[in-house]
């Protein structure tokens, strides 16, 4: 359970100055939010199935490819090409 020493505490150790009656204040709403958390902390989340809007694992897999539809359209354009890649200048 949170008091009144354990918020002055914090307080200094923020370097907050904190009036008696926002001290009083501070210790119920800390208080609020820390049974809060732990009933959420409470909950059960072991073997619950994927819920909707869940965005794990949508990636594709990174392969290499041989190329695509629109691969020698594109080369068309490069000033120069080597083996289906642009060729550039090296810069180091």
């Amino acid at each position: 359970m949170l008091d009144k020493d354990t918020v002055a505490h914090l307080a200094s150790l923020a370097r907050i100055a904190l009036s008696p009656d926002e001290q009083e204040r501070l210790v119920k709403d800390l208080g609020g939010i820390l049974e809060y958390v732990s009933e959420i902390s409470a909950v059960v989340t072991q073997d619950v199935g994927p819920v909707p809007g869940d965005l794990r694992g949508v990636m594709r897999d990174d392969a290499a490819s041989e190329g695509g539809k629109y691969t020698a359209d594109l080369l068309a354009n490069a000033p120069e090409t080597e083996k289906g890649y642009f060729k550039v200048r090296s810069i180091l």
